[in-house]
C-alpha cells in the first residue's frame, strides 16, 4: 500500500494543512452556535425560571461540597448525595447523577465547590479544555491540534455536561507523550489516571513488554501517594464508601440499565441495547478484550514508528472496557491526532483524512440515535491503524522524509 501525499510539496502542505484547520474551525462554530441557541432556549444551564438544569457536573460539585462540610463518604450515599446536588442547583430535580469516583476525585471536587456553582462550572471547563487542547497541539505538532480539540464532537459533550472526558484524555496522552523524552513525568500522568482506573487497565502490561520501567515506577508510586493522602484527608470511611459502591454502580449501569444501554459506547452496550443479556454482552465483550490486549502488546513489541504504538494503546483502551460513555470518547482524539502526526510525517494514505472525519461524525450522531455510535467510531481508527500495520515494508513508514510546512507553527 502506497502513500498517496509522500511526495507533496512544502506549499500544497501548507494548504492541506490550513483546510483542515478552516474546516474544523467550521464544524467548531456550529456546535458552538448550537449550544449557545440551547442556552438561549433554556435547554442548557438555565432554564425558564432562571433556575440551574441539572448537568452531570452537578454531582462533581455536590461531592466537592459534601467533602468541604466534612462528610466525604456521603458522596456515596445516593440519598445524602441527592440533597447535595439539590443544594448545588438552589431547587429540587426529578434527576440524580450517583458518584462513583475513588476518594482520590474527591480533591477535584472539593476545590470547585470552593467556587459558585456556575464559576466552578465555567472554570473547570476552561481548565480541562485547555490541558486537552495543548496535549493534541504537542502530539502532532501544529496548531492544527488545537482546532482538532474545538472541533472534536466528544469534546462538546463534555462542555455540555461538565464531564471529565478533556481531563482523561490529557492525562493519557501526557503520558504517551512524556514516554520516551520525561519516564517519570509519564509516570505521575499515568497515577493521576487512577482517578478512572478502566482507562488505565492496558498501560501496565504494555509498559513491562516495552521494558518502560521507570514509568512503571513512577506511575506506581504517586498512584499510591495520591491513595494515601486522599486516605489521610478523607478517612478510612470515604474509601469503604467507594468500595461498596463499586458493586452498587455496576449493577445499576451494566444490569440495570438505570442510565440507558445506548450510552455505553463499547460492545457491551451494543448488545445490551439491542436486547441482549448482562451474559451474552459479556460473552462478547469479554473475548474482545483479551483480544485487543494480546494485538495492543503484539504492537509494542514490533518496530513500528511510535505513533502506531501510542495510536493503538489508546484505541485499545476504549475498547477493553465495557463501561465508557460519550464523552469519554474524547480518548479517540488521541489516536486521531498521532494518525494525523504519522501523515503529515509520511504521507496520508487513500481514504484515510475521510475516515477521520467519518470516525468523529459516528460520535456525532449519537444524541440522534441514542446507540453507542462512539463503537463505530473507535473500530473505524482501529482499522486504520491496522492498515498501517499491514504494510509488508514497515522501514517504509521510518525512512520518508518530513513535510515541510509554511505558513504555521
Amino acid at each position: 500500500m502506497q502513500p498517496v501525499s509522500n511526495s507533496i510539496n512544502g506549499g500544497s502542505a501548507a494548504g492541506s494543512l490550513r483546510s483542515a484547520e478552516e474546516f474544523c474551525a467550521a464544524v467548531a462554530l456550529a456546535l458552538a452556535v448550537f449550544l449557545g441557541a440551547s442556552l438561549y432556549k433554556h435547554a442548557w444551564l438555565i432554564d425558564g425560571r432562571g433556575l440551574a438544569n441539572a448537568t452531570d457536573f452537578v454531582s462533581l460539585w455536590a461531592a466537592g461540597l459534601q467533602t468541604l462540610d466534612g462528610h466525604p463518604a456521603a458522596a456515596y450515599d445516593w440519598t445524602m448525595h441527592k440533597r447535595a446536588e439539590d443544594v448545588a442547583l438552589a431547587h429540587a430535580t426529578d434527576s440524580y447523577i450517583s458518584w462513583a469516583y475513588p476518594p482520590i476525585y474527591l480533591f477535584v471536587g472539593a476545590g470547585l465547590a470552593s467556587l459558585p456553582y456556575f464559576a466552578a462550572f465555567a472554570s473547570w471547563i476552561a481548565l480541562t479544555w485547555s490541558a486537552f487542547a495543548l496535549t493534541l497541539r504537542r502530539i502532532i505538532g501544529h496548531r492544527l491540534g488545537l482546532f482538532l480539540a474545538a472541533a472534536f464532537p466528544a469534546t462538546w459533550f463534555n462542555v455540555a455536561i461538565g464531564q471529565n472526558g478533556c481531563l482523561t484524555a490529557a492525562l493519557m496522552g501526557g503520558t504517551l507523550l512524556l514516554l520516551d523524552s520525561q519516564p517519570v513525568l509519564a509516570g505521575l500522568c499515568l497515577g493521576a489516571l487512577t482517578y478512572k482506573p478502566q482507562f488505565g487497565l492496558l498501560f501496565p502490561l504494555v509498559l513491562g513488554i516495552a521494558g518502560y520501567w521507570r514509568t512503571f515506577a513512577a506511575a506506581t508510586a504517586s498512584a499510591l501517594a495520591i491513595a494515601l493522602t486522599s486516605w489521610l484527608g478523607f478517612g478510612t470511611a470515604a474509601w469503604v464508601a467507594f468500595f461498596e459502591a463499586i458493586p452498587v454502580t455496576a449493577n445499576a449501569v451494566l444490569s440495570d440499565g438505570l442510565t440507558n444501554f445506548g450510552k455505553l459506547q463499547s460492545l457491551f452496550g451494543v448488545v445490551r441495547a439491542l436486547g441482549g443479556s448482562e451474559t451474552t454482552a459479556w460473552l462478547f465483550q469479554i473475548p474482545v478484550a483479551a483480544a485487543t490486549a494480546v494485538v495492543v502488546s503484539m504492537i509494542w513489541r514490533r518496530p513500528v514508528p511510535f505513533e502506531l504504538k501510542a495510536a493503538a494503546l489508546a484505541t485499545g483502551t476504549l475498547l477493553i472496557t465495557p463501561y465508557s460513555f460519550v464523552y469519554d470518547l474524547t480518548i479517540l482524539a488521541l489516536p486521531i491526532a498521532f494518525l494525523i502526526r504519522l501523515g503529515l510525517r509520511t504521507g496520508f494514505w487513500y481514504g484515510e483524512p475521510v475516515a477521520l472525519v467519518a470516525a468523529a461524525a459516528c460520535i456525532l450522531l449519537f444524541p440522534v440515535l441514542l446507540m453507542p455510535t462512539g463503537l463505530v467510531a473507535i473500530l473505524i481508527v482501529g482499522a486504520m491503524i491496522l492498515r498501517r500495520l499491514g504494510v509488508r515494508e514497515p522501514d517504509r513508514l521510518e525512512t520518508r522524509q518530513p513535510l515541510r510546512r509554511a505558513g504555521g507553527d
